[in-house]
């Protein structure tokens, strides 16, 4: 995975949202009760679970989770561990259905999934365990634009397709100076159910004045035309001129697409960035109970700095009622992807870190799953 991003998380994000510090791979002793098919020895010394670990989910966190997998196997070589990015949707329904052995899910789970999962965790608590922080870029390719701003409002009429134009009075007025293309927008979306999608809604929804008239689902209700995945609506506004989506921000940087500053009413446009994305994540209040750490993020948020439109990838997993090894498999990789180590893999990924008040709910809530 190329680690040559356009934009690197430095000491002052580092310091303003915290780093994780679990221990690594295999550090925390095994659950209790809990038995493994063999354990072998990690690079760090501790003992590493062995076999086939199989999650769904999230393509948003695929970058995330992918470097996470290839660092992990260097403590743990003898664990599998096969993701698969089908979407959120896909990911929670195949979690469900006891196909998989934990879900990304770039939205908690609602309570009819919420149900479902208590089911599958063989009525034992299912949790939603937020991981990655993935800011959502509004990514452009317009010809002669370099340097676009948008706000709630507009961006909701270019997505709703009120606005049709490159050249509308309502974008030139937040782009004075910027030769606008009279081109008619090219909007792509993800046609698959995603919590991109939903998350991109929300924000639509809570900041666009009312110019967004749907309400946030994983399916898309706007206009435009249908790609799947982040990296089919991606490659479609590379390969378009004209062009815009909405796409997790590592899948924009790896395209080179343009990417939208954003005004959220605070008076200066805001570059998205791991430091922005922070400011707004801090404003998050919880919306789970217990070790279900769902979060309520303010899309609307108009605190100086800080870039709005942010979603938190979720691993949904069972507190108990799998296998024990799978359960003994889980908790190793999600512990270290939790970890110091498997967070600081990231930050040249275009992942925000986590503050430390959620990093600290989080490792408590994985030393539940038993």
């Amino acid at each position: 995975m190329s680690v040559n991003r356009l934009l690197r998380v430095g000491s002052v994000a580092v310091a303003s949202l915290g780093v994780l510090a679990l221990s690594a791979c295999g550090s925390d002793p095994e659950p209790s009760g809990s038995s493994s098919p063999g354990t072998s020895e990690s690079s760090a010394g501790a003992e590493c679970p062995q076999g086939t670990l199989n999650a769904e989910g999230s393509s948003a966190q695929k970058n995330a989770i992918d470097e996470v997998i290839s660092k992990y196997n260097e403590k743990c070589a003898d664990v599998t561990v096969n993701y698969n990015p089908t979407g959120s949707g896909a990911g929670i329904k195949q979690f469900n259905a006891a196909q998989v052995d934990f879900a990304g899910s770039d939205s908690a789970l609602k309570p009819d999934e919420m149900t479902a999962a208590t089911k599958r965790c063989a009525n034992n608590a299912a949790i939603d365990l937020p991981m990655v922080i993935g800011p959502i870029a509004i990514a452009y390719n317009v010809d002669g634009v370099d340097k676009l701003v948008l706000d709630g409002p507009t961006a909701a009429k270019i997505f709703q397709g009120t606005i049709k134009t490159w050249n509308d009075p309502a974008i030139a007025k937040l782009n004075s100076g910027v030769s606008l293309p009279s081109a008619p927008i090219s909007v792509f979306f993800r046609s698959d159910e995603s919590g991109t999608t939903e998350n991109f809604a929300k924000y639509l929804k809570a900041s666009g004045g009312g110019a967004w008239t749907g309400e946030p689902a994983k399916k898309w209700t706007g206009t435009g035309a249908g790609k799947e995945k982040s990296a089919g609506v991606a490659e479609g506004v590379k390969s378009s001129k004209n062009s815009i989506t909405y796409v997790e921000w590592s899948y924009a940087v790896d395209n080179k697409l343009g990417i939208a500053q954003i005004d959220n009413g605070s008076g200066t446009p805001i570059d998205l960035s791991a430091e922005s994305a922070g400011k707004a994540l801090a404003a998050a209040q919880p919306a789970g109970s217990g070790s279900d750490l769902a979060l309520k993020l303010d899309y609307a948020t108009k605190a100086a700095g800080a870039y709005p439109i942010i979603l938190v990838t979720y691993e949904v997993a069972c507190t108990k009622g799998l296998p024990a090894e799978k359960t003994a498999l889980v908790k190793s990789f999600l512990s270290y992807m939790a970890s110091k180590d498997g967070q600081a893999s990231l930050t040249d990924l275009n992942y925000a870190p986590l503050p430390e008040e959620i990093r600290t709910k989080v490792d408590a809530a994985i030393q539940t799953i038993s």
